[in-house]
């Protein structure tokens, strides 16, 4: 006998808890094909752009409490940031301001040192260059000349920037808030400035006869 489904009977449901085959495809499809489900997967770090600067350009108080300790306070100029900031040095200045080529040479000198490691931490360098001496005028060069073993134009404009602006803060050697510099050759000397331009870009230093009378 021939056992046939009553004419009323209707196909079983599916169990619970099981997804119909056409769903568990596409969720696979979408797992492979990701980027097209709008999620980017790589085992590679994505680049979000430089970090957060960390240059200070400031050094910490117990460091220059240290360095006070050491010797005579003097301020120079460093490069940090592409600008020119002031950092407190302890040099071996005389006490008195008499002997100027001394005053200029211990400048220079702090000017020429790399770094120490928190200043270097702190974004500060500087670009006169180890070999630079200073010596004082010659016959015939105007009042209060200093000659450097470089011509001051041959200097990176940074490092001449860094050595104007130091000289002419130093009262000691610029009394008139300009710094007459001449180099080893027949050149004549010229007068250089600090200008606030100066220390913001010090791409370029004036020069007296450039700026001309106010």
């Amino acid at each position: 006998m021939r056992l046939t489904a009553s004419r009323g009977s209707r196909p079983a449901a599916p169990r619970p808890g099981r997804r119909p085959a056409a769903a568990l495809a596409a969720a696979a499809l979408c797992a492979v094909l990701a980027a097209g489900c709008g999620i980017r997967t790589t085992s590679v770090p994505v680049d979000a752009g430089p970090a957060p600067s960390r240059v200070p350009c400031a050094m910490p108080a117990e460091d220059i409490t240290t360095q006070a300790q050491q010797g005579i306070p003097v301020q120079i100029y460093l490069v940090c940031a592409s600008e020119l900031v002031t950092v407190d040095r302890a040099a071996q200045v005389p006490e008195t301001a008499s002997d100027r080529l001394r005053i200029a040479r211990a400048l220079l000198d702090e000017l020429r040192l790399e770094p120490p490691s928190a200043e270097e931490q702190a974004g500060f360098s500087t670009h006169v260059p180890g070999t630079l001496r200073v010596d004082g005028p010659r016959a015939g060069d105007p009042k209060g000349t200093l000659r450097l073993s470089e011509q001051p134009e041959d200097l990176p404009s940074e490092a001449l920037a860094q050595i104007v602006c130091t000289f002419t803060e130093s009262e000691s050697l610029a009394p008139d808030e300009s710094m007459t510099l001449g180099g080893p050759g027949d050149y004549a000397p010229r007068a250089y400035l600090c200008t606030t331009e100066t220390k913001a870009s010090p791409e370029s230093v004036p020069t007296a006869d450039a700026v001309g009378p106010p």
